[in-house]
């Protein structure tokens, strides 16, 4: 949802941004996720893709590229990557023995079979294999000095220092091929090997963006990835490494947000508090649930959803906040001026709070400080209705002698209710799309891309 926001906003910028999601499909999880279910890792992967799209689509949210790992694009990107990185003398074949997470795809090499996953906590499986190994360790200094020339390539702070503490206490090499399944993109003339998950998962970036034709497409490099905390240490210092290997540009940023809790409790199918979004979808619609989790979590920290602060939230804001407003100057014009909306010059101070307004969500939205973007823009809906409270256009009406005033009055109100809808639409699609609508404009929102 933040991404797709992200990209809605970009666009009405006047940009013409590439928006890339997908389905990480591969890895021993997979296969034995296929063989409960009693279907072949492909079916199992096509089912659960297209599970992902219709989420997506339901919920709004509108990728540009839907990259799945499974697909022969990738598979041919991957190949490409991988045959650089070899090329450059950074891969090498030797033998694995030692811990693996399943849940994870993850060889833990810092822990032995039977310990705790250092991520989550689950027991570590036994694996010895020959395996192809990318020279992780030579990356170490590399890696550190990016962090320190560029402090914004992670973020937020908490992950970037968590990150340079990883790659400080040593980098070792890691394997990124396995012989022991089949499920996997193969490594050209040397079967039985497969790509490795973060390998192969990593790498869609750079598929969505081209693969071996970024260069022809203008998508690369991207401006910034969305990752969850609990992935950071894989995106932040595997993938730059392997890019870094095969003398590729790297990403300007990688930005990792946290987990939503339920009541301040961590969600867990054990404990049957996973919150569904689409039967919230079915009932209130998908931008009161886009709105609250932009409105009230601060991007990259962990967030709280309850369905009772959901309610208020819509209650307050959008009902009796944006509803209410829009309502109102619509009303008006059409009582006062039947559904033409005078022209006038409008009211200086009012005109002076929405550019103010407008600067603001720009800079806050670019720092994907969502949550004070839209504060701010319901702060300018809260300028409005006092505004119109305190210019009472239904006592203006009554006296012919105030018609320049009520042209005004009207004008203004109406123009902060279109720059509110411009501000608003990437966080509030539909609801906007209605209200933008109601005042007969011919365009979509697109419409004010550049203004």
């Amino acid at each position: 949802m933040a991404a797709d926001a992200l990209r809605r906003f970009k666009r009405l910028m006047g940009d013409e941004p590439s928006f890339t999601t997908g389905t990480d499909e591969h890895g021993v999880n997979v296969v034995r996720s296929a063989e409960n279910s009693s279907r072949s890792p492909k079916e199992f992967v096509d089912a659960v893709a297209e599970e992902f799209r219709s989420h997506w689509e339901k919920l709004g949210i509108q990728p540009d590229h839907f990259v799945r790992t499974s697909d022969p694009e990738h598979k041919r990107t991957v190949q490409w990557l991988f045959q650089r990185c070899r090329d450059n003398g950074w891969v090498y074949k030797a033998h694995y023995v030692g811990a693996y997470c399943t849940s994870d795809n993850l060889f833990a090499t810092e822990a032995k079979p039977g310990e705790p996953c250092p991520i989550c906590g689950r027991i570590l499986e036994a694996v010895s294999e020959e395996n192809f190994f990318f020279k992780l360790s030579a990356f170490q200094e590399p890696l550190l000095r990016l962090y320190e020339e560029h402090p914004e390539f992670i973020q937020p702070d908490s992950r970037r220092n968590e990150v340079i503490s990883f790659v400080r206490g040593g980098l070792k090499d890691q394997s990124i091929t396995r012989t022991g399944i089949t499920w996997g993109i193969p490594v050209p003339g040397e079967a039985p090997h497969v790509f490795y998950v973060w390998f192969d998962a990593l790498i869609a970036y750079l598929t969505g963006a081209g693969g071996p034709d970024w260069e022809s497409k203008g998508l690369w490099p991207a401006e910034l990835h969305l990752v969850g905390k609990e992935i950071i240490r894989f995106h932040a210092v595997y993938w730059p490494a392997f890019l870094m290997a095969a003398g590729l540009p790297l990403p300007k940023q990688i930005w990792a947000h946290g987990w939503l809790m339920f009541d301040n409790d961590k969600m867990s199918k054990t404990k049957g508090n996973v919150v569904r979004p689409l039967p919230i979808a079915e009932v209130m619609g998908a931008d009161p649930l886009r709105y609250f989790l932009l409105r009230e979590v601060v991007f990259g920290q962990d967030g709280n959803f309850g369905y009772e602060a959901l309610v208020q939230r819509y209650n307050s804001d959008l009902a009796n906040g944006l509803g209410n407003l829009a309502s109102r100057v619509f009303t008006m014009i059409h009582q006062y001026r039947g559904g033409v909306v005078p022209e006038s010059d409008g009211d200086n101070q009012i005109a002076q709070e929405s550019h103010q307004t407008i600067e603001s969500v720009l800079s806050f939205t670019e720092k994907l400080e969502f949550n004070r973007a839209l504060e701010k823009i319901w702060q300018l809906i809260g300028v409005a209705d006092k505004f119109i409270v305190e210019r009472a256009p239904w006592k203006l009406a009554k006296d012919p002698h105030h018609k320049e005033l009520l042209d005004r009055t009207l004008y203004s109100a109406a123009e902060t209710l279109r720059i509110v809808c411009g501000l608003a639409s990437p966080f509030l699609p539909e609801t906007i799309d209605r209200i933008w609508h109601q005042f007969g404009f011919e365009k979509e929102v697109d419409s004010l891309r550049g203004e």
